[in-house]
């Protein structure tokens, strides 16, 4: 994503797409255990109770503050769509969450110096139509997005919930999860047609 969307307006009560990747191609994730570990710190710092460390000090907790309402974690990048109730809290947040996951991959890997590529990019939703289009890009990232286990697309299916992930606001945009569906379908035909003529086009252009 260009440099042009990181975070340069922070406004309460809105939407982010936000994006981070590894610096140099890196991968993040490199094993299950790691793609467990963002989804416990998101359980840390957004679960409706605080969450202690080994010396019984609390965890810094953003519940009631931020949403998280999607996600998609891939070996060697990350989009999430955030719901920012106060201003600034989107930073913090953020701040607590790359630190600890750079702590835990830097510790487990050996490995020293930064972990991603850059600060996290973030822009914002503006309305409901792009809302309901960028949740939908962050499902269909995964080629087979239908059966990821990183993404958030089961909470929008209704296969599992837990209380950090709070997709209310963009299913209330659809009739029914079923619907949801249908709509990340429609879409997936559409995009391999898309690419079927983008490469037919490129094929044809030295003729």
């Amino acid at each position: 994503m260009p440099s042009r969307n990181v975070l340069k307006i922070d406004i309460p009560e809105s939407y982010y797409h936000v994006y981070f990747r590894g610096g140099n191609g890196l991968r993040i994730f490199r094993d299950a255990a790691d793609f467990e570990k963002m989804l416990q710190l998101f359980a840390r710092y957004l679960s409706l109770e605080e969450v202690k460390n080994s010396a019984g000090l609390s965890f810094p907790n953003y519940y009631n503050r931020l949403e998280l309402a999607a996600f998609c974690l891939m070996p060697n990048h990350v989009h999430l769509l955030i719901y920012q109730r106060q201003k600034g809290v989107m930073t913090e947040f953020m701040r607590s969450l790359l630190t600890s996951y750079s702590m835990y991959f830097n510790k487990k890997y050996k490995r020293s110096g930064p972990l991603l590529e850059s600060r996290y990019k973030a822009s914002p939703v503006t309305d409901n139509s792009y809302l309901e289009h960028i949740t939908r890009y962050i499902h269909l990232d995964p080629k087979h997005w239908r059966d990821y286990e990183y993404s958030s697309l089961p909470y929008y299916l209704q296969q599992v919930s837990d209380e950090w992930l709070i997709a209310k606001r963009i299913m209330e945009l659809f009739p029914s999860s079923d619907e949801y569906l249908r709509f990340m379908a429609d879409h997936e035909q559409y995009k391999e047609m898309f690419d079927i003529l983008k490469y037919e086009l490129a094929d044809s252009a030295g003729v």
